[in-house]
């Protein structure tokens, strides 16, 4: 699967391919549902030159059974994941566990003819016993062997873990190609004509996370929740008049935590972006009260884990947002809410 979002990173892999210089332990990071699932099968596809039998590889859905690594369809191909069920238990861990990374590094030592690939996804859900066992299979690693360790938060991984890697990250796409893509997909399952830019600026720049939340029908519930939140900043006196905020607090502050972002990253290039309604909003705030507000969201947000009222710390920062533009000075916004 070539995807026009991975032209940069994949012409990195190639040039590393062509020169002979592919490196024993690869990080590949992005944001989640950026595809990097995707371009490790694609790098193993043309190593192996054979794409077919890495296509075959149902290696992301659950089992009902424990186990600690699986097989591909590729005799020398391995993958340690998080999320398998736990032996005598019915639970699954969170967590990719240190007697997961030992079988998995004991059948990366073993010696080979073939080209040995291991995959470890995603590496920033190893727990820290796991990350120290991978370290010395990443210092002395076998002949032919290759490691590709996959993150959605390169800064949750251990510094020696990343020190050992070769990284290739997969950036936001905001560009033409990933919206004709985009088109051309949404098309087969979808006939509502939908704002291609508006849509990527919602979810990051993340086109797999775009098909997503249309398919699930969140993208509407999103949609309403942006609405009204740019609305009470162009209109502050619409703040009284917000609907369905209620029970779904959470939910509006992770809307609000987007907007937000996505503001700051269209203020950093001085570009537009797709809402009309941002764009005013971005024109007129200061760039620092911006990010105030952006840390008090991710504290609010924290906070949610607690017993702590979050109805009334949600009203707070609302009435700090619908007012973001005439701020004179940024208020303290009452962290026991």
């Amino acid at each position: 699967m070539n995807l026009p979002w991975h032209e940069n990173a994949w012409s990195k892999l190639q040039k590393m391919i062509d020169q002979d210089r592919l490196p024993h332990a690869l990080l590949i990071t992005g944001a989640e549902k950026i595809g990097k699932f995707e371009l490790m099968q694609q790098l193993v596809g043309v190593l192996l030159k054979d794409d077919v039998i890495i296509r075959k590889d149902n290696i992301r859905e659950d089992l009902d059974y424990p186990v600690l690594i699986r097989r591909s369809n590729y005799p020398n191909m391995i993958y340690c994941r998080a999320g398998e069920m736990v032996e005598k238990s019915k639970n699954r861990s969170k967590d990719i566990r240190i007697d997961q990374v030992r079988v998995f590094c004991d059948a990366l030592n073993k010696t080979a003819d073939q080209l040995q690939i291991g995959v470890v996804f995603y590496g920033d859900q190893m727990n820290m016993n796991a990350a120290n066992g991978l370290l010395k299979t990443l210092e002395e690693p076998k002949k032919n062997t290759l490691i590709i360790i996959l993150a959605h938060h390169i800064e949750n991984l251990p510094a020696t873990i990343v020190s050992r890697c070769q990284n290739i990250h997969i950036a936001p796409a905001y560009g033409r190609q990933t919206c004709q893509w985009l088109i051309e997909h949404i098309g087969k399952t979808q006939n509502a004509d939908f704002d291609i830019p508006q849509l990527l600026e919602n979810t990051h720049g993340v086109p797999f996370k775009v098909l997503s939340e249309l398919s699930d029908g969140s993208f509407i519930y999103y949609q309403n929740y942006q609405n009204q939140l740019l609305n009470i900043a162009i209109n502050p006196l619409m703040v009284t008049q917000i609907k369905n905020f209620e029970d779904d607090e959470l939910v509006v502050l992770n809307c609000l935590q987007n907007i937000i972002i996505e503001g700051i990253r269209l203020k950093t290039i001085h570009q537009e972006g797709a809402l009309i309604e941002l764009n005013q909003v971005i024109k007129a705030v200061k760039f620092e009260f911006l990010f105030k507000l952006l840390d008090d969201i991710y504290h609010a947000i924290e906070l949610s884990k607690t017993t702590v009222n979050i109805k009334l710390l949600l009203d707070n920062i609302l009435i700090v947002w619908s007012h973001i533009i005439h701020l004179k000075q940024y208020p303290q916004i009452t962290q026991n809410a």
